[in-house]
């Protein structure tokens, strides 16, 4: 009975030197693992990281951290996105215009003879750029000559320029060509002549932008009476845009 006794307290030993032997190791794993759980485990490679003996992650370098250069963090700004448009004039520029507007030309007969002409223009133009377009205009001005009404009209097409100013005002200059017609009759010559009109003006934009007041002056040749007439031509109206 005591041999039985004394192996069996052998057997005791034995197990718990293998117990002891084991169990700091499984308990330290599994404290680490309960306490540390929330700590990343940074790549091997990274250099910026060592592991201490006391299961803590101490940063030796950081001189080559991703962060340094910010290049994990995404900056609103760097997005690729298209360059601000600038704005280069208040108003916008359409490819239609139509005036209407008060139209006086003093027309020259002979060297000697003038008339005084009052009336009225219509006008359309249409731009095929935004520089250049198709003009073209209808002059009908009344006077009074020798007791009897005097009617001068002119009817022409041509190109017109036109160039952006500061201050919401365009410049702008035409050259017209087309016919002309003048009564009454006199034996001096026919009622029909050729016509050609040079001159420019300014149009003034109006707080709505489709609309603008422009102001022009012309010269006006045509050839009446075996002789030529180069009369200037005034006018003051409205445009509208389309």
């Amino acid at each position: 009975m005591k041999y039985v006794l004394l192996e069996l307290c052998a057997v005791l030993i034995f197990l718990t030197t293998a117990v002891a032997q084991s169990g700091p190791s499984n308990s330290y794993v599994s404290a680490s693992a309960g306490e540390d759980a929330a700590v990343p485990v940074a790549p091997a490679s990274n250099p910026a990281f060592t592991f201490s003996g006391n299961n803590d992650f101490a940063a030796t370098d950081f001189s080559s951290a991703p962060w340094r250069d910010g290049s994990l963090f995404l900056d609103p700004s760097s997005s690729s996105s298209a360059p601000p448009q600038v704005v280069q004039n208040v108003f916008q520029q359409y490819n239609w215009q139509a005036y209407v507007g008060y139209t006086y030309v003093r027309f020259f007969q002979t060297p000697d003879v003038s008339l005084n002409t009052n009336g009225f223009n219509f006008g359309i133009v249409y731009y095929m750029k935004s520089w250049v377009g198709a003009d073209g205009e209808f002059v009908a001005t009344f006077g009074s000559q020798y007791g009897d009404t005097a009617k001068f009209l002119l009817g022409m097409g041509g190109l017109r320029f036109r160039w952006s100013a500061p201050r919401g005002l365009e410049l702008w200059a035409h050259g017209l060509v087309g016919g002309s017609h003048y009564l009454p009759q006199t034996a001096n010559g026919g009622q029909g002549a050729l016509a050609y009109e040079l001159g420019g003006g300014v149009d003034i934009n109006a707080h709505h932008q489709r609309w603008a007041y422009r102001i022009a002056i012309d010269a006006v040749g045509t050839q009446y009476f075996n002789t030529y007439q180069f009369s200037p031509k005034a006018s003051a109206g409205i445009v509208f845009k389309f």
